[in-house]
C-alpha cells in the first residue's frame, strides 16, 4: 500500500445511519474509508448523507465489489490487517497500529465471514465489555472507539498529529 493514512473497512456494512457516522469520523480524523459490497441499503441514501451530516462529501471514499477484489487491488500486508469481532481473542487495546493500518469490520447483522477470518486468528481483536448483558455494541462506535485507539499507538503516538501540537 502507498497510503501510509489509516483506513476504515467496512465490509457489506447494512445500516446507512453507521456508515454515514463512520464516514464523519473519518473526515475528522482523516482516515480512508473502504466500503466494500453488498450494501443493506443504497450510497447515495439521504439516510447516510443525514448521518455523516454536511461532511459525507468530504469522506475519502473507496468502493470495492468484493472481499477478493479488495485484495487484489490493495494488496495490504498482513500485518496491516486488524479484524474486530466480538469474539477475538486479544483485546483492541494491545497491538501498536501501523500508520496503515485497515481497521476492518463487518456487517452489523454477521460480523465477518470466515472466509475473511479464515487463517487469521492472530489479526482479530475485541472491544471488552465488563457486563455480560451485552453481546454486542453499535458499529459506529466501536469503530470510532478503535480508531482513537489505534491512532494514538502509532508511531510517535499523538504528538505526530498536527492538529493536536
Amino acid at each position: 500500500m502507498s497510503d501510509q493514512r489509516m483506513k476504515l473497512v467496512l465490509v457489506a456494512p447494512e445500516i446507512p445511519y453507521n456508515t454515514g457516522a463512520i464516514g464523519r469520523t473519518c473526515v475528522a480524523l482523516d482516515l480512508e474509508l473502504i466500503l466494500i459490497k453488498p450494501y443493506g441499503f443504497s450510497i447515495k441514501e439521504k439516510a447516510i448523507v443525514r448521518a455523516g451530516t454536511r461532511y459525507w462529501k468530504y469522506v475519502q471514499l473507496s468502493e470495492y465489489e468484493s472481499w477478493q477484489t479488495f485484495l487484489g487491488d490493495r494488496k495490504p500486508p498482513r500485518e496491516s490487517l486488524y479484524f474486530f469481532e466480538e469474539h477475538g481473542a486479544q483485546s483492541f487495546f494491545t497491538p501498536h497500529y501501523p500508520p496503515d493500518a485497515c481497521l476492518v469490520f463487518g456487517c452489523e447483522s454477521k460480523g465477518l465471514s470466515m472466509q475473511i477470518l479464515d487463517g487469521m486468528d492472530d489479526r482479530i481483536f475485541n472491544v471488552p465489555m465488563r457486563s455480560s448483558l451485552v453481546k454486542s455494541l453499535n458499529l459506529a462506535n466501536v469503530a470510532t472507539t478503535v480508531a482513537y485507539q489505534a491512532m494514538r499507538t502509532t508511531l510517535g503516538g499523538w504528538r505526530a498529529w498536527p492538529f493536536l501540537a
